[in-house]
């Protein structure tokens, strides 16, 4: 034993590299069955699976040029980044984009720009740019509410996202003066951090839950009760990423503080249905929202990614009918977003973010219906060319989801499926999440809506307007095909935006109804 002990020792390194590469060669012929690249080329098949492993990656820095990846390429990329911390994120030599491509958008400019004046709010703010609209004001809701900003952070779960990503969005919506939407995780500790918050829940009911899993009106009646800083309540129909899916989350993923903020027990698999256990046709829908903001006082409204009208047209139905119905509708984009889906929903469920929403305002417009209602965009609008021409379809407001991400770290890496986010936004890991810098990374979010914001107002003011509220559809152009390269919005999807009322900033800035640090500062 001694005698072979010693002839291993005196094995030179290079032959201990060779008896490791011929154990796992035997590995990989006799013993293993599950990769037959690894099988017929022993050792060298292992190279294939490393350089897969490291092809995102790889294509991400070295191989696609500026404009190539999705879901956001380089350069909306690299503005984020930039416009968050502050930095130049202008671009010189002119634009490398192709403007003949397909979908690509034009704002159709002023010759004589809008004038700002001494006395006006963006003379002393120049990123004071709150929505038009007011939610809950027609219904005659007791707490109606006015966003102060019209970039906001959109549905996002505390279990989907790291505490510490959910605590900088919310101090980041606090120094922007924008809301921040809880996604249907439930209202977390981290969400209480000054910002305006809407509460949104699906079919889980997380956080406003009973024993049985169904809608406690008796919770959420406290949870706003004690949280003033709740300002309206969406219910989650759908989304953009999965519509018509329910999902589980998994025992495994249930820690002791995830069970105490969505109601349920710790460790036991949770199924969150299709459906709503609250409502199960149209008509009670519209009870329930109506009895949510009877018990609660605030601004209902629902989201979801579009469809089939036929439901949003009885919808409408019953709200000229009876004068009831939802203060707000987000309209979701199909392009999916921060919630893992099977590719076969994510890729062809429900449409895109301009085609579903214009198929809804279409019809609500028809109905007379878009005045008492507030349009919320949800679908890669978080960049002001593109939140133009959201406006001049009629949204109100924009919901930013993967943006906020970003501009607090995210460097889409396309993991967030597996708690292996490696900037610590979307993990539960603490180790990970243990990098974000809570100060630092708020700071940075509302920076970014900071210059989204007053860049879309410089925008506005080119094209001879005040506020983005008042874009039309013929502002803006769009490449449609090669015969006839551009064409007005109401020329391609073939109809107009209804007018918002608007007297001028300085009577959104008054409001009452004005949320944010605005609206304390008028109390006081």
């Amino acid at each position: 034993m001694d005698s072979i002990l010693t002839a291993l020792s005196n094995l030179p390194w290079w032959a201990w590299v060779l008896i490791v590469l011929a154990l796992v060669a035997i590995r990989d012929v006799f013993f293993q069955r599950k990769h037959t690249i690894s099988h017929n080329y022993p050792i060298v098949g292992h190279l294939r699976y490393w350089l897969e492993s490291i092809g995102p990656e790889m294509r991400q820095y070295f191989v696609a040029n500026n404009r190539e990846e999705l879901p956001f390429n380089r350069i909306e990329r690299s503005w984020i980044y930039a416009s968050a911390k502050k930095e130049n994120n202008y671009e010189g030599f002119g634009t490398d984009r192709d403007i003949y491509e397909h979908q690509h958008i034009f704002v159709n400019n002023a010759m004589i720009p809008f004038k700002i004046k001494a006395n006006h709010p963006n003379a002393t703010d120049k990123t004071f740019l709150p929505c038009a609209k007011v939610m809950g004001l027609y219904n005659k809701r007791k707490k109606p509410y006015r966003p102060a900003s019209i970039i906001n952070v959109s549905a996002m779960s505390f279990g989907s996202l790291s505490a510490r990503a959910v605590e900088s969005l919310n101090k980041g919506v606090d120094l922007a003066d924008a809301y921040h939407n809880t996604g249907e995780g439930g209202l977390s500790p981290y969400h209480c951090h000054g910002g305006d918050v809407v509460f949104h829940f699906g079919t889980g009911y997380f956080g406003v839950r009973d024993e049985n899993g169904h809608f406690s009106m008796e919770k959420m009646v406290k949870l706003v009760e004690n949280n003033p800083f709740i300002k309206a309540i969406e219910i989650k129909l759908s989304q953009g990423a999965k519509p018509g899916k329910g999902g589980v989350l998994p025992g495994k993923k249930i820690s002791k503080e995830i069970a105490g903020i969505r109601g349920v027990e710790v460790g036991k698999d949770v199924l969150s249905p299709p459906n709503h256990s609250a409502f199960s046709n149209v008509p009670e829908l519209v009870d329930f929202i109506e009895a949510i903001a009877e018990k609660t006082g605030l601004p209902v409204g629902i989201k979801a990614a579009i469809g089939k009208l036929n439901q949003w047209e009885a919808l409408a139905d019953i709200m000229l009918k009876t004068g009831k119905g939802p203060d707000f509708i987000t309209v979701d984009g199909g392009e999916g977003g921060t919630g893992a889906a099977p590719p076969s929903f994510a890729d062809h469920v429900s449409l895109p973010w301009v085609y579903g929403f214009s198929d809804l305002y279409k019809l609500f417009q028809s109905k007379g219906l878009t005045e008492r209602i507030v349009f919320i965009g949800s679908g890669k609008l978080g960049f002001p060319a593109k939140a133009a021409m959201a406006f001049a379809m009629g949204a109100d407001c924009i919901n930013v989801a993967r943006e906020a991400m970003m501009s607090i770290g995210c460097i889409q890496a396309q993991i967030c499926h597996t708690n292996r986010c490696p900037s610590g936004v979307a993990t539960q890991s603490k180790w990970l999440q243990s990098g974000i810098d809570t100060s630092l990374k708020s700071v940075r979010l509302a920076q970014y809506f900071k210059t989204f914001r007053k860049e879309l107002i410089e925008i506005t003011h080119a094209a001879g307007y005040e506020h983005p509220c008042q874009f039309t559809m013929g502002d803006i152009e769009m490449n449609v095909d090669d015969h006839n390269l551009s064409k007005e919005l109401n020329r391609t999807y073939m109809y107009e935006k209804v007018s918002v009322p608007f007297t001028g900033m300085q009577d959104l800035k008054e409001c009452v109804y004005l949320g944010g640090k605005h609206n304390a500062q008028t109390e006081a």
